[in-house]
């Protein structure tokens, strides 16, 4: 199980956060209208500000921290985002705790994995990546600029989707992601660009290690974008 949490950002050099949020006052729900309430509420939810070496500056709604680019449901991704809060408990950074804390409130949610199956000390931490990417098909409206917490459990669970959340699931062994990245490049099979940059560059040569995970443990933010 590879689990992917997201911390958000939102940096400019030229803009401060106070003109940020003034400016994102006056912005209408309009691209939320023809959700249900549970995501509009979802959307209001505060995620967590850094800046680009992972120090925390603040926190804004999910909805501004994502108000680039549409992200298409179709696309095949990672088990889970986990999305920490800007609460005492998830921003706790004693041992990427919070982040922990946070994978399985997501995974209780999107795949209704009970936290009883899978424990806080079964989701091992490995590193972190900062990466900018844009989603098709809706351009300019949602998008993704974040440093990625990199968390992996090995367990078995019980899985029922929140078909909310998740169209459909599969397990794939090591081949067969293979096979899925080959198709994507082919245009024939979508993936998030994020998943795709963490496949591409560190996953498989996790899952060569994954008798001694731990070993590929690092304390680095790898840098996937130029910002």
């Amino acid at each position: 199980m590879f689990l992917c949490k997201k911390t958000w950002i939102l940096t400019n050099r030229e803009i401060t956060w106070s003109t940020l949020k003034k400016a994102l006052s006056t912005m209408t729900d309009s691209v939320l209208h023809g959700y249900d309430d549970t995501q509009v509420a979802l959307m209001g939810e505060e995620c967590i500000l850094i800046d680009r070496n992972d120090n925390v500056t603040g926190s804004a709604s999910k909805k501004t921290c994502h108000l680039m680019e549409n992200i298409n449901k179709g696309h095949f991704t990672n088990t889970c985002c986990s999305h920490p809060l800007h609460t005492p408990a998830e921003l706790e950074d004693n041992g990427a705790i919070g982040v922990k804390r946070a994978a399985q409130r997501k995974l209780q949610h999107e795949l209704g994995i009970d936290p009883k199956q899978l424990l806080i000390d079964d989701l091992h931490y490995l590193t972190r990546v900062h990466y900018l990417a844009e989603n098709a098909p809706d351009r300019g409206t949602w998008g993704e600029h974040e440093i990625d917490y990199i968390l992996i459990a090995q367990k078995d669970v019980d899985v029922t989707p929140n078909l909310n959340e998740v169209e459909s699931y599969t397990y794939v062994s090591q081949e067969q992601l293979r096979k899925m990245m080959e198709k994507s490049q082919e245009g024939n099979l979508l993936i998030t660009p994020w998943f795709r940059l963490i496949a591409d560059r560190l996953l498989m040569g996790w899952w060569n290690n994954l008798h001694n995970i731990q070993q590929c443990r690092d304390s680095q933010i790898h840098r996937f974008c130029d910002q």
